[in-house]
């Protein structure tokens, strides 16, 4: 299992536009602090924290950020209109986009997916596999 995922920014602030106009709509809830941004799901009661926590930071070695080459980072929504609507949101405050939402050839006929780079150049996919909306087939 996943505990958390770290992504390095350079600009805090940008980094904060491109991602909250994500994660919140998926739930997560941010706190910010002198050391970055940490988006987390709710907790419940009785059990830990819901996992996994997304956090954004200036690298620790004090060097620049920089993308991984090959790495992404894919969050799930709950249906294919949540991945049109989130992609676009993200692309509003300075994110680019890397294809945009819809089915892939490649992968299974409910796969809906659509991918971004944040401000930072990390890639970003957002995806929903419902069986209950129309597929790539129909």
């Amino acid at each position: 299992m996943i505990g958390y995922v770290t992504v390095g920014a350079d600009d805090i602030p940008r980094a904060k536009r491109f991602y909250s106009a994500i994660l919140p709509p998926l739930g997560y809830g941010l706190e910010e602090g002198p050391e970055g941004l940490s988006y987390a799901l709710p907790q419940h009661p009785g059990r830990g924290a819901s996992l996994p926590e997304f956090y954004v930071k200036p690298p620790f070695d004090g060097g620049p950020a920089s993308a991984g080459n090959g790495a992404m980072i894919a969050f799930q929504a709950s249906c294919q209109q949540e991945v049109r609507d989130l992609h676009a949101a993200a692309l509003a405050v300075s994110g680019r986009d890397e294809g945009p939402p819809g089915f892939r050839d490649a992968y299974g006929a409910s796969f809906y997916v659509g991918y971004l780079r944040d401000p930072q150049g990390n890639k970003i996919a957002l995806f929903c596999s419902t069986q209950d909306e129309p597929g790539r087939d129909g």
